[in-house]
């Protein structure tokens, strides 16, 4: 199967200091690939840079290619056609994604507006209660005219998730779309996008600082830190024979039922993983920083 999105030797710096470095990954039609790492390592601004939202002071160089098209290199206005349409973003605190004084409805109406200008206003209304179904928020014909504060975080959550998928992208990009929620809610979230992506063979970018919830999504994981790829593989890969001492040691500070809560959970050394060497293939489709 041909890649969907292909990120080659991507760097990202701002007012010359690298966020990112050298980044090489890629995802498949219907695929999903976990990005990890912790707070900094660079995955946030992996993601605006493929949306080209990132400020005027970012310098991206490389190629960030989208269905065979360099997205870098793309006609601002044919960016904005695919932005939204062909590639949507989840984004993490839903409370600052939406607008506070206008009612979800109509938030999700300018969603489709924005690349569907021709549909009427009829049309638009079915799309709104369709998409609010698809994500399994109540009444949609009545809670559209409801405020974002009347909502629960989870049902704020499925707002946004309706926003992104209204136009049937192709690739989702989900920036740790369930820090914010309770661990029941988490899960149903979760499943949630699971179900989309069965539903509308999406491919998608899950960005998480958590290993345990990029374990129940993702097919293959990248392991990111201080803007470098550590590690790479599937998912089985990864949790069952991790090679980088940096992800052994994120693995290794994930509380479990077997955990001694006696003991300290173990901590990341603030040097591991900092060095540039070369990455190498360690097994098939398995690659590790050396």
């Amino acid at each position: 199967m041909g890649s969907l999105l292909e990120l080659e030797r991507l760097s990202i710096a701002f007012n010359g200091r690298l966020a990112v470095d050298n980044l090489t990954l890629s995802i498949a039609q219907g695929e999903v690939l976990g990005l990890v790492g912790e707070s900094g390592s660079g995955k946030s601004v992996t993601a605006l840079a493929i949306l080209r939202l990132l400020d005027s002071a970012a310098q991206a160089t490389g190629l960030i290619r989208f269905d065979g098209r360099d997205l870098l290199s793309l006609p601002t206005e044919a960016m904005r056609r695919a932005r939204g349409r062909e590639i949507s973003m989840i984004f993490q605190e839903p409370m600052t994604a939406l607008n506070p004084v206008m009612p979800v409805g109509a938030q999700i109406a300018e969603a489709i507006r924005a690349h569907h200008p021709e549909q009427s206003r009829r049309q638009v209304r079915e799309a709104v209660i369709e998409a609010m179904q698809a994500v399994a928020l109540p009444e949609p014909e009545r809670r559209m005219n409801d405020y974002p504060h009347q909502f629960s975080g989870g049902q704020r959550q499925r707002i946004l998730i309706a926003m992104a998928i209204v136009n049937r992208p192709r690739l989702l990009i989900a920036d740790e779309p369930t820090t914010a929620l309770d661990v029941t809610v988490q899960a149903q979230i979760l499943d949630l996008l699971a179900d989309l992506r069965e539903r509308y063979s999406l491919a998608m970018l899950f960005i998480s600082h958590d290993l345990a919830v990029v374990s129940q999504v993702a097919d293959r994981v990248a392991v990111m830190r201080h803007g470098l790829l550590l590690e790479q593989g599937s998912r089985k890969n990864i949790f069952q024979s991790p090679q980088h001492a940096y992800t052994r040691s994120l693995l290794g500070a994930i509380p479990t039922l077997q955990t001694d809560i006696h003991e300290p959970l173990a901590t990341l050394p603030s040097a591991l993983g900092a060095s540039a060497g070369e990455l190498r293939e360690y097994a098939s489709g398995h690659w590790v920083r050396s």
